[in-house]
């Protein structure tokens, strides 16, 4: 197999691109990335230099690029992770999610199409996606199925709706071999720290406030990042085209809930008194459009391929602290900018 996987410098992508390259020693593993400054290549230094990995700098949406890769590498497989994914940006600035996560889609699908040419034995396009594309549920115990309408609330889950719609019309219009997956909210090692749980853990570390909207009642369900790369390994080599397959870590918090666990564990392993980090909670005013609640059934992906997450949030929250307080110096590269400073020289 060779493997272009798109966005592995990422969050997600670069645990999926750590887990192909030593896995699979025989598959050719091309990582594109814009490292736009949500990508790292730190986060990919202990396999840079194996054999089976390649990686290219680069835009999804820059058709020349993505084709030249098709052709110089022969690409058997697309795992597509590459998106513009903060909500808060989203609705900042949505035409960006649009151009990268709606046109970058639709350019990687038409090169696809192009070279595997319509003899699609041994292809695949697997594109990742949000739950978030379902909408908000009530409280309660409904959750999202892969059968659940899309709904979307924000620009950022709107575009990956669309992209979603995309990936399907490409399957039945041209009858490519195509699988989605949509997860719930990813955590984990070499987290961006603008996302909630990274943001918190570094905001402890620092003694800064903790913003937390609204009255904090918004209910997530977190998926460890390790067992999200487990998944998306398992629906690449076992996964049937067509088909949708909802990754989830039936791990259900409140954010207020969520964001005391933090601090009570955070407070324990930086010896500093119970309590303590609590108090650097503070209330701030609800994100627009903020979704009530995320609930997701994986049943399908675990009686089909068996998979199920491997950490509870608690389990997984004690190793994704201990990463952060274990790498101070990829933290404070991340949130001064120095990594992008660094790369940027290199791949100029």
């Amino acid at each position: 197999m060779n493997i272009l996987i798109t966005g592995g410098a990422g969050f997600i992508g670069s645990h999926v691109v750590r887990r192909l390259v030593n896995k699979y020693p025989y598959d050719k593993i091309i990582n594109l990335d814009a490292l736009t400054y949500a990508g790292n290549l730190e986060n990919l230094k202990d396999i840079e230099s194996k054999s089976n990995y390649t990686f290219v700098k680069g835009d999804i949406g820059d058709e020349t690029l993505v084709d030249d890769i098709f052709k110089k590498y022969q690409i058997t497989h697309v795992v597509h992770l590459a998106a513009e994914s903060h909500v808060d940006r989203s609705i900042k600035d949505p035409l960006i999610f649009l151009k990268t996560n709606i046109l970058g889609t639709a350019n990687l699908l038409q090169v696809a199409k192009k070279h595997w040419a319509d003899d699609y034995a041994g292809k695949l396009f697997y594109h990742i996606s949000t739950d978030e594309v379902y909408g908000s549920l009530d409280m309660g115990t409904d959750l999202f199925t892969e059968e659940t309408p899309y709904d979307p609330r924000s620009p950022y889950s709107a575009s990956k709706a669309s992209s979603d719609h995309l990936v399907r019309a490409f399957y039945h219009t041209y009858h490519m071999p195509v699988v989605i997956s949509n997860c719930s909210n990813n955590y984990g090692p070499n987290h961006f720290p603008e996302k909630l749980i990274p943001l918190f853990i570094n905001n402890i570390i620092q003694k800064k406030p903790l913003p937390v909207y609204g009255k904090g009642e918004n209910v997530r369900d977190w998926l460890y990042v390790e067992d999200h790369a487990r998944a998306i390994d398992i629906i690449l080599h076992k996964g049937k085209p067509g088909e949708t397959y909802n990754i989830g870590g039936h791990n259900e918090w409140t954010n207020i809930g969520l964001v005391s666990l933090v601090c009570d564990i955070m407070d324990k392993k930086l010896g500093r008194l119970a309590g303590e980090s609590r108090n650097l909670i503070t209330y701030v005013t609800d994100r627009a459009g903020h979704d009530l609640r995320y609930a997701i059934d994986a049943s399908k992906i675990k009686n089909e391929l068996a998979w199920v997450p491997h950490e509870t949030f608690e389990t997984g929250i004690e190793k994704t602290i201990d990463w952060y307080l274990a790498n101070e110096t990829w933290l404070k590269n991340v949130t001064s900018g120095a990594y992008q400073a660094y790369y940027d020289k290199m791949y100029h």
